[in-house]
């Protein structure tokens, strides 16, 4: 999947993936996101091989 959306939100600083990406899920869910979006999204951030990882896949998915 080709997502170019971006997600309007602040990603908190010192913030686990975990937490971040709860916060994350929220914003997209507000901005109408699909839910194969968000599940894409949640996938690589779960995937990723840390928490510096998964939080660059949502610093991806996150603009201005």
């Amino acid at each position: 999947m080709n997502i170019r959306k971006k997600v309007r939100w602040t990603l908190p600083s010192n913030t686990g993936r975990y937490a971040a990406l709860d916060l994350w899920v929220r914003a997209a869910e507000t901005q109408g996101w699909t839910e194969a979006e968000i599940q894409y999204v949640m996938d690589e951030v779960v995937e990723a091989e840390d928490d510096a990882a998964g939080l660059e896949v949502l610093a991806w998915y996150t603009g201005t």
